[in-house]
């Protein structure tokens, strides 16, 4: 082989082995960032072949990034404690008032509608406060609700609490067509898209809604974390203001039928 084919071939090697280089150191240096989900479709859907807008947008936000993201799925009860001991960096994705021990970036990563669902035949409506006089109630453990909270407290007779988990809205419309509840309270789109895949919806209906809300990715409150905690707070607000601007978000609730979130309006789907 003569010289400048050598020297090609030379020069070749080392741009390739400084790409090598520089992709392997990348990958060492990525940080692990754990993150505790649920089972929430259309949010978030570990047993879906779509994983749920909230999700794709994480992806998204951490795609390229300097930190590996780590996802596994609990309880709600669950998910909640283990971001406010630091066993996990995130939680995906409450409403501050269900955690507000915990720290939460500028950016939302969602909004969410809380309803009532009755039976089909029932011609009961949520219209305030004392329209729930005479109903028995399902709630999920740890939800918020800030135009009831107060008198939820107050009136724990009327509710049924029961904790969040992948069978949570099976169980609640089992009660409601058995007549054990005479209603029950949930984000609107996880019902209808629940209904939707058991085939329930002429048999439970919407019943009036409630609040309405920014759901975030929140992170621990652990001290011992605090550093590595606030800079990936300010990694995902900075390229989630960048999606919002290129209008990301529209394409990624167009996968699951849905308008998008960053509406100026919050609509019920």
């Amino acid at each position: 082989m003569g010289y400048f084919p050598r020297l090609v071939l030379l020069i070749a090697l080392g741009f390739f082995g400084s790409v090598f280089s520089s992709a392997a150191s990348s990958f060492a240096q990525a940080e692990t960032l754990r993150i505790a989900s649920i089972d929430w479709c259309p949010q978030l859907c570990p047993q879906e072949d779509k994983e749920g807008y909230v999700l794709d947008t994480v992806k998204e936000i951490f795609k390229n990034s300097p930190y590996e993201i780590e996802v596994v799925t609990y309880s709600w009860t669950r998910a909640i404690h283990l971001a406010r001991v630091g066993k996990v960096h995130a939680l995906l994705s409450p409403a501050k008032p269900e955690a507000p021990d915990l720290l939460y970036p500028e950016q939302e990563v969602g909004t969410q509608k809380m309803c009532f669902f009755v039976k089909n035949t029932s011609p009961w409506k949520y219209e305030g406060i004392t329209s729930l006089r005479d109903q028995k109630i399902g709630i999920a453990i740890d939800t918020s609700i800030e135009e009831l909270n107060t008198f939820i407290k107050e009136h724990k007779d009327k509710f049924f609490f029961s904790p969040y988990g992948t069978d949570y809205l099976e169980h609640s419309f089992n009660m409601i067509e058995r007549g054990r509840l005479d209603s029950f309270i949930f984000t609107y789109n996880s019902t209808v898209y629940s209904l939707l895949q058991r085939k329930l919806v002429d048999r439970i209906k919407s019943a009036g809604c409630v609040s309405s809300g920014n759901i975030y990715m929140a992170f621990t409150p652990d001290k011992q974390q605090r550093a590595f905690v606030l800079d990936a707070m300010r990694y995902f607000d900075k390229k989630m203001t960048e999606l919002v601007r290129k209008e990301e978000i529209a394409n990624i609730m167009r996968n699951y039928g849905l308008p998008s979130w960053k509406n100026t309006e919050l609509k019920v789907f």
